[in-house]
Formats: C-alpha cells, structure tokens, sequence
C-alpha cells in the first residue's frame, strides 16, 4: 500500500519548501557527466510537483540555482541555463492541465535573457491558475535577500516614508521575494547533506527539516509522501509546550 493513504489531508503543510540535491554525484554514480544528472533530476521535479498538487498542497518552492551556482563551471551553468529553458517550454501542459501558477524569486535580471523571457512567458500563462502555486528560486540566496530588504526599509525611513518604529516582522515579510508566500512548514533537502545552504533563512524560522540520503534524481512521489507522514507524525509547538497545545 502506498504511503499516500497513510497522509491526513487536513493536515498538509501549507507551504513545502525543496533543496534538490545530489544530481551531480548521482550522474558520477553512473558513471555520466554531471549534467546527465541535472536532466534526470527534471523528471524528479515533474513527479513532486504533479504529487503535491494532487494532494492538494498550495505551495511548492523548488531551489533550482543558487546565487553560489554561478560559480560553477561555465559549461555547467551554461547547460543548467539551457535545460531551465527546455523544461519551461515542455511543461507548461503540465502546469496548465494541473492548474498550477508558476512564479519565480531571486535576482532573476541576472539570468540570461533567454531563460528570463521564457520564464516570464511561462508566469504570464499560468498567472490565473489557482490549485497550487510552484515557485521557482532562482539566482537566489537569501543572505543577499535579507540585504535588499535592509536597503528598501533604510531608504524608506530616510525618506520618512515609513517610521523605523513602525518596522516589525509583518512590514519585513512585505519586503521579501517571498511576500505573496506563508512561512515554510517543512523544508526537504535530498542527498543526505544537512545543511540550509542560503536558502528562505527568513522563511523557514518554524519550518520542520527532513533530510534523506536519497539523490534528487531518484527522488519519487513515495519519496515525498514519506516526508509528509513524518511531518505529520511531529509535533509542532511554535515555543509552547505539549500541555499547552493540547
């Protein structure tokens, strides 16, 4: 029996927030090219994105490429770039016929500007959607995130249009990429790395963590059903205790 009947769909996490790692060690596995990896981990991003809307989940935010990632080798990024492109245009049907609005976060004027109109394209198209939203961070790093809502709020006090006393977290939340998102409830990371590496810092204050040794692209819908289960088996008292929750 599949995990998927074990899940409380009254319970699901508002918003599940993906660090899809391990495609470059995977394709070493194999003995491929590293890019080899990125493009089988596509077919990992199409089944937990098709998975979450069928569950009914609102909110899906996959880190596709890191501001960091463009350190990489040029070949690679220049690849990666490629491929965002060709999995835009091929699934956009799948976006449509699931109603999912795609949106993206991150410094996105930094991408090339083929990716960037494809990207948009695709947003404009899936703008009315309304069963999930998927959310693309792309050329993100939320150091850098953090920075630019620092310099916003800093000009607007300056120019006396808000009042520093006014600034608390719900005037920062409006400031962030991820203004129009609930705060994370559960961040997945795959590849059996533990760590955050730059990613929704802000977001993620309360958010459960799950880690699995599993590679991206080996990453299946039992894979995130299994995340979901576990999630749903803790328990989450936002600094209260158990007696109070109950």
């Amino acid at each position: 029996m599949s995990l998927k009947e074990h899940i409380d769909k009254n319970r699901l996490p508002k918003h599940v927030a993906v660090i899809m790692d391990g495609n470059g060690r995977w394709a070493k596995k194999q003995g491929l090219l590293r890019v080899a990896g990125h493009e089988t981990g596509t077919k990992a991003v199409r089944q937990t994105v098709e998975a979450s809307a069928e569950l009914g989940i609102k909110h899906l935010t996959l880190y596709a490429f890191s501001t960091e990632n463009w350190k990489r080798p040029k070949l690679e990024v220049q690849t990666l770039m490629k491929l965002l492109v060709r999995s835009l245009k091929k699934e956009i049907k799948t976006l449509q016929d699931n109603n999912i609005k795609l949106t993206a976060i991150g410094a996105l004027n930094d991408l090339p500007q083929k990716a960037f109109n494809e990207l948009q394209e695709v947003i404009d198209k899936t703008k009315n959607n309304t069963n999930m939203t998927l959310t693309l961070a792309l050329s993100y790093g939320s150091r850098e995130e953090l920075v630019s809502v620092v310099k916003e709020l800093t000009y607007k006090v300056k120019n006396n249009i808000i009042s520093a006393e006014s600034i608390d977290e719900s005037i920062i939340n409006k400031h962030l990429y991820t203004q129009d998102l609930p705060d994370v409830d559960l961040l997945i990371r795959t590849s059996g790395e533990q760590r955050i590496s730059n990613f929704l810092l802000w977001q993620i204050a309360y958010a459960e963590l799950y880690f699995t040794d599993i590679l991206w692209p080996d990453f299946t819908k039992e894979d995130l059903y299994k995340a979901l289960v576990n999630y749903q088996n803790r328990e989450r008292r936002f600094g209260k205790t158990s007696e109070q929750l109950t």
